[in-house]
């Protein structure tokens, strides 16, 4: 017995001794990655998210790992409810407690002011990365952000690069002095760059659409792609490259363990696991002072406002694909406010990416749905210019899967054919039940985004009379608010009545 108990002792170490030889012969590298993360407390009523639990689940991945990265994919200061009163500050003190590492800019960090977007750069103890954010001042990135950071972990050489949405000018209030130049020809300026500097490994940090990241992915030698902006759990490849975005504040951690070469270099594997953050995960007690600090504001939010009867759909993909009831209530709660024909709402403004179950309404409820505080103006076009809207609104919904600039609408009914090219999808739209009259002219109540901004590429606005302008007008906000507190008993139940159809 004692010699077969000294066989498997010696049988044992020599085991070990294999495993210990062959981890000595290659680094694991983990990045922790999420995305579109605008609060910090957790959702889905405290059952998904809270960057308190991510902190958990971090400490628990380094002391699995302790060459572990954690990484942003873009969109964390804007919008929120938060961010109304704190400029974003509340995102980078949470951020600073959790411990990120890198930041990719998402195309809402810009709906703040530069000056404040400077400041909260400034507070990061983190790194922010664009390098396809360009100052026309400087002619370089934006905040002089690194175009690239290459990090010795390890025993390794790490690359990443922060690329982001071509669209961000037109989807956020980005000032007239800031661009964005093309992601694939700055990739394929970089990357080689950073492969020449030693990078064994080279990941891409995005706030691009997936099919854009596809196509980064064919652009240059990319090992990994971590990304955002779509608000849905996604996995794909493109060119031998994996591709990965969570689901939107934190409901998910990747996790991407990278196995490389201590003497080639060279990445021979990847593992990867998507943890779920629910309240089964302990909040850790290191972010209790962050929770404290912004208490008086959270107690605010709490507040009951009304209750709705049915279930509420604001989730993004429903509300910039198809005719949803939320969106019908909103659109209805602007041409009631200011007495239009139409009430027109971009998609893109309903942000909160939930479903609300029937029961109280609070404060929070109220501003995460409309969190921007647009005024809602008053303008008047043509049936010509309302027909140009609306082709716009659906102009890219075949091949977009979320385009922000479709729309909600009341008033109004309009039946549209996807297969169809652009411009030409519109079948049948109608205003008051009767068809719109390409010479006569009809009011709209809309956000001042669209109508002095041009957001979400709604540039025919430009021409319209403004009757009611953004200094005079309400809140988009306050309007919705309103609403359901005139609603009878403060409660509603918006319905889904055929004003959008769709042909295919």
């Amino acid at each position: 017995m004692k010699s077969k108990a000294a066989i498997l002792i010696l049988f044992l170490f020599l085991l070990s001794s294999a495993t210990i030889a062959q981890s000595s012969e290659t680094v694991r590298v983990t990045f922790l990655h999420v995305n579109d993360t605008y609060q910090f407390t957790p959702a889905d009523g405290g059952k998904r998210g809270g960057l308190a639990r991510v902190l958990t689940i971090k400490k628990q991945v380094l002391a699995d790992n302790p060459n572990t990265l954690m990484t942003l994919g873009g969109d964390t200061v804007s919008p929120s409810v938060e961010t109304r009163t704190y400029k974003g500050a509340q995102m980078i003190d949470a951020w600073n407690t959790v411990g990120l590492d890198y930041a990719v800019f998402g195309n809402h960090e810009f709906d703040i002011k530069t000056a404040d977007l400077l400041e909260r750069i400034k507070e990061s103890k983190f790194t922010w990365l664009g390098a396809n954010v360009i100052d026309s001042k400087t002619a370089k990135t934006f905040a002089e952000t690194p175009q690239f950071v290459i990090r010795s972990i390890g025993g390794v050489k790490v690359g990443i690069v922060g690329l982001v949405l071509p669209e961000t000018k037109e989807t956020s209030s980005m000032e007239a002095g800031l661009s964005v130049t093309d992601f694939c020809e700055t990739a394929k300026k970089f990357v080689p760059e950073m492969r020449s500097l030693g990078a064994n490994v080279v990941v891409g940090l995005t706030h691009l659409f997936m099919a854009q990241d596809k196509k980064l992915a064919g652009c240059a030698d990319f090992d990994l792609i971590l990304g955002g902006h779509e608000h849905t759990l996604l996995q794909s490849s493109a060119n031998g490259t994996p591709i990965f975005k969570m689901t939107a504040d934190a409901r998910e951690v990747g996790r991407f363990d990278l196995y490389i070469d201590r003497k080639t270099g060279k990445l021979t594997s990847m593992d990867w696991q998507i943890i779920p953050v629910t309240d089964q995960v302990a909040d850790d007690p290191e972010f209790a002072p962050v929770i404290a600090k912004y208490k008086d504001l959270l107690d605010k939010l709490a507040v009951k406002v009304g209750a709705t009867s049915v279930q509420l759909d604001a989730l993004s993909f429903s509300s910039r694909t198809k005719e949803t009831n939320i969106g019908n209530f909103i659109a209805d709660s602007y041409r009631e406010a200011v007495g239009a024909d139409i009430g027109f709402v971009n998609g893109g403004s309903i942000r909160a990416d939930l479903t609300y179950n029937p029961g109280p309404l609070t404060m929070r409820d109220v501003l995460s749905i409309l969190p921007f505080n647009n005024p809602i103006v008053k303008v008047e076009v043509t049936g010509k210019t309302l027909m140009e809207i609306l082709e716009h609104g659906v102009a890219r919904s075949r091949e977009d899967n979320e385009p922000g600039r479709f729309p909600q609408v009341s008033g109004l009914r309009f039946t549209f054919d996807a297969s169809k090219l652009p411009g030409q999808r519109i079948t049948q739209a109608s205003v008051a039940g009767k068809p719109v009259d390409t010479n006569g002219t009809y009011t709209i109540a809309t956000s001042d985004f669209l109508v002095s901004r041009g957001g979400d590429g709604y540039t025919m606005f430009k021409d319209s009379k403004i009757l009611l302008a953004a200094d005079k007008a309400p809140k988009d906000s306050e309007v919705f608010e309103k609403a359901i507190r005139n609603a009878p008993n403060s409660t509603i139940g918006p319905s889904v009545d055929g004003r959008i159809k769709r042909l295919n």
